[in-house]
């Protein structure tokens, strides 16, 4: 596959508190596009700081924090989606269901997700497991 052809590629690698964003093609050293969800820290939630840190509190504003997501990721003609979680935890499915009512133009090009282990990946790894995803996805249509 060549270069210029995935430059038309983005990856959302999604957390509860971040993503990042590649968009503008997969080359090695891409730099991703970090989006942050907005934070409640000034608020009183009657939460201690460390069920905040641990994702035991109330959810933050995720319909802004997706909706960035969303606008940056409008121009791809393919999108990848990798994340990690399980049931409330799942932001993979929450953002892909965000953009199905919301964006469902964007949610068209989503053409996989994968659930990875983030925060035990670099930058670099993120980008080329990606890579290698699109590779088999364009070699073998799954």
């Amino acid at each position: 596959m060549s270069i210029t052809a995935r430059t038309a590629m983005a990856i959302v690698a999604i957390t509860r508190d971040e993503a990042r964003v590649w968009n503008a093609g997969l080359e090695k050293g891409s730099s991703p596009e970090r989006l942050h969800a907005p934070s409640d820290l000034g608020q009183h939630h009657h939460v201690r700081q460390a069920q905040h840190n641990r994702g035991h509190d109330t959810d933050h504003d995720n319909r802004r924090f997706y909706e960035s997501i969303a606008q940056s990721i409008a121009g791809a003609n393919e999108v990848l989606i990798v994340g990690h979680g399980k049931g409330k935890a799942d932001h993979i499915l929450r953002f892909t269901q965000f953009l199905e009512r919301k964006h469902p133009a964007t949610a068209a090009k989503v053409v996989g997700a994968m659930d990875s282990n983030l925060n035990a990946m670099t930058e670099a790894q993120i980008l080329a497991t990606a890579r290698e995803w699109f590779d088999h996805f364009h070699t073998w249509g799954f």
